[in-house]
């Protein structure tokens, strides 16, 4: 089964609809979408836990070359995904998501 943590981003992604936006928001915990993205707020113990879990996000970042808005505190770190390219939310943004959120599973 292809799965979103499965798949990759890609430089040509479409705009998704509505729809197909609620759809792959309901398979994930926690996310909110507002306007043309989706966010989520990561809880920490501390400053090193939060500070690794960025770490790992501009790894991914980096690897999938798409790149999340990061708001950084001492024990929180608040997550949004959109695609500017494509002025809206893509399959990239879940794709990310996702990763995001298998990084502390």
């Amino acid at each position: 089964m292809n799965t979103l943590l499965d798949q990759h981003c890609r430089n040509d992604a479409a705009t998704l609809s509505d729809a197909e936006t609620a759809q792959l928001l309901n398979t994930l915990e926690g996310w909110q979408r507002q306007d043309l993205a989706i966010h989520k707020t990561y809880r920490f113990a501390d400053y090193y836990r939060t500070i690794a879990f960025v770490n790992a996000i501009a790894w991914l970042s980096h690897r999938e070359d798409h790149h999340p808005d990061l708001v950084v505190s001492y024990n929180s770190c608040r997550v949004t995904y959109t695609t500017h390219a494509a002025q809206g939310l893509t399959l990239n943004d879940f794709i990310c998501a996702t990763k995001a959120d298998a990084l502390l599973a």
